[in-house]
């Protein structure tokens, strides 16, 4: 028997891998398929009050997609997404580079920058309000009394939109630094002697030579960070701007709460659900056929 057969525990039994995956299972079927089963079948219903159902077939994802305020949402989250994705990526791998070159206060570093990420959203953006508010935000008067600069998000739609994202991005930085770092500490230092013999600049280190050798890492983060864009912006907009101005922030996740809670417009909200569920598989595939030609995961 070989050294990695004496490692390896093959089931002879199918009943017992089965019995193994079973709470896994079902778990999954119970809190995911089962749910979404019903939603995609409530999304071909009307609800009327009391709880009465009519059957509308597809009328719900024809409204949908003649609705002008649902284009705008959709504009709206891959505007943020872009931008929150690219951003939040491109900060932590240099800032995660530069805690890599630092000779000291490493976890220091590490512990200050990650804190965001721990707390819930909703308390990062109740944090984050006091500090650009418009009205009471300690930044925006700083601004205002050092340069006379004013950022009224609350009438600016542009505005507003970019305090979610910079809201998003600020939150979020603190996990993608961890994987960055931790795949920067596993790059071996002969190439970055060979690289430093080479005359290589520490951009040119770090574009040329780490993203390359990380760059799994890099595809696991745009993959989560994409989804995390499109379901997590709730809880930012909601505290934040409440979708406005003149629904500049109204991402699809606040617009189909707002009509599923507020209108209550219960299978009109399936509708999108559903449909938001299909936009994120079809991007993950993309996505992940794209990045993949580029990742390196080592060998010849």
């Amino acid at each position: 028997m070989s050294a990695i057969d004496t490692r390896l525990q093959v089931f002879s039994s199918k009943w017992q891998a089965a019995l193994l995956l079973f709470p896994t299972l079902a778990l999954i079927t119970v809190f995911l398929y089962y749910p979404f089963l019903e939603t995609v079948q409530l999304s071909f219903y009307r609800i009327r009050v009391l709880g009465n159902q009519q059957w509308v077939g597809l009328d719900h994802y024809a409204e949908l997609f003649a609705s002008a305020e649902y284009r705008n949402s959709l504009f709206v989250t891959g505007v943020f997404t872009v931008v929150t994705v690219t951003a939040s990526l491109f900060l932590s791998l240099v800032i995660s580079f530069l805690i890599h070159e630092a000779d000291s206060l490493t976890n220091f570093y590490l512990v200050s920058l990650i804190w965001p990420y721990a707390m819930p959203l909703a308390v990062a953006a109740i944090v984050l309000n006091f500090i650009i508010n418009p009205q009471l935000g300690i930044a925006t008067w700083a601004l205002d009394t050092a340069f006379g600069l004013e950022f009224n998000w609350n009438t600016d739609g542009t505005l507003a939109l970019a305090a979610v994202i910079l809201a998003a991005v600020w939150q979020g930085l603190g996990y993608s630094i961890i994987f960055m770092t931790a795949a920067l500490g596993q790059i071996p230092d002969s190439v970055t002697e060979a690289a430093e013999l080479d005359g290589v600049s520490p951009l040119g280190r770090l574009f040329r030579i780490y993203v390359p050798l990380i760059s799994p890492v890099l595809v696991f983060l745009i993959v989560l960070q994409t989804i995390g864009a499109f379901f997590g912006g709730f809880a930012l907009v909601d505290l934040l701007t409440s979708g406005g101005p003149n629904n500049a922030t109204n991402v699809l996740m606040f617009n189909l709460y707002q009509d599923a809670f507020s209108n209550s417009r219960f299978g009109y909200a399936a509708a999108q659900s559903v449909l938001l569920f299909g936009f994120v598989a079809v991007l993950m595939y993309v996505q992940l056929k794209v990045t993949d030609r580029y990742a390196y995961y080592g060998g010849a």
